[in-house]
């Protein structure tokens, strides 16, 4: 593994709104999920990974360098922003093919990685195309495929599910699943924590131009064990799974209602492993088991509060 963006006490403010502040990170290779609501500072970040801002306090290096008016490393990067300013007449060859050639590229090299980037996010078969016929997900597909024309060594997408349905939600996830596999170093923004859990298990958790942590989910989830763990068991008999977990010292609280039954516990293992005694010993019918707060939304809710 080897960084591709380290920032250092990294802040930005314009006039008396802080959009960053004292923000010290390290992403490595491979799919990171920037994660946070909006107004977080995920944006910032990009624009200034990006050398549009620069830093009002702090450093960022992209690759080895500060990206600020550095043309050598900018020429490495590829973005695929959240909003998009098409010429809607144009198709998506041309679109692809004119950016190829702004970025200097000769006309055959130019076709080459054109239809290359198309292929690679399965866009070949509408190429010539009017863009003004594409779907949102099609459009944020040739978005992607501009980013990718120039073989970038990292790519940031900001936003790249936005607007889209849920069978374009789906074809994104494997688009970016395949970058990824492919080597690519993609930094992927999202505010919607599922999103960022179908792509990757790497995140940056940003909140209030903070971060509150980097990782992976379960890794961070473990650091927040003293947080009791939320367990919630459908049963036909949800009374005696009731009166049996009161008893438990581990356990901090018990309700129940409708034929559930909510365990909150400091430790979940050894309230699975009673739930499975139950059920062997007792013959006590189980629906499901579910560990509702064992995800990102969990770990982002309990680090905000």
């Amino acid at each position: 593994m080897s960084a591709v963006i380290e920032a250092h006490e990294l802040s930005k403010w314009f006039g008396e709104v802080i959009a960053l502040n004292n923000l010290s990170v390290v992403i490595e290779t491979g799919v990171t999920g920037l994660l946070g609501p909006n107004g977080a500072g995920k944006s910032t970040f990009i624009k200034l990974a990006l050398g549009l801002y620069r830093p009002s306090r702090g450093s960022i290096r992209v690759l080895g360098a500060s990206p600020r008016n550095n043309r050598a490393i900018l020429r490495r990067i590829g973005y695929c922003p959240e909003t998009d300013k098409f010429y809607e007449n144009m198709t998506g060859h041309e679109f692809v093919y004119w950016l190829c050639r702004f970025w200097g590229m000769r006309d055959r090299a130019a076709r080459v990685a054109t239809e290359e980037a198309i292929d690679l996010v399965h866009m070949t078969d509408r190429m010539h195309d009017p863009i003004d016929e594409y779907s949102k997900g099609m459009r944020q597909r040739i978005k992607i495929a501009q980013a990718l024309a120039t073989n970038p060594d990292l790519l940031f997408l900001d936003e790249p599910m936005s607007g889209l349905d849920p069978r374009g939600r789906e074809e994104m996830y494997a688009l970016i699943h395949r970058l990824g596999a492919m080597g690519y170093a993609v930094v992927v923004s999202s505010h919607i924590l599922y999103e960022i859990e179908r792509i990757t298990d790497n995140v940056v958790l940003l909140y209030n131009g903070t971060m509150l942590a980097q990782g992976r989910v379960r890794q961070i989830r473990d650091l927040i064990d003293e947080h009791p763990h939320t367990i919630a068991v459908e049963s036909d008999n949800p009374r005696a799974i009731a009166r049996h977990f009161v008893e438990d010292q581990g356990t901090m609280i018990v309700e129940f209602e409708d034929g559930k039954v909510t365990i909150r516990t400091r430790d979940p293992n050894l309230c699975y492993q009673r739930l499975n005694d139950m059920i062997r010993e007792n013959g006590v019918r189980i629906e499901s088991i579910q560990c509702s707060d064992d995800n990102l939304q969990a770990v982002f809710d309990y680090l905000t509060k």
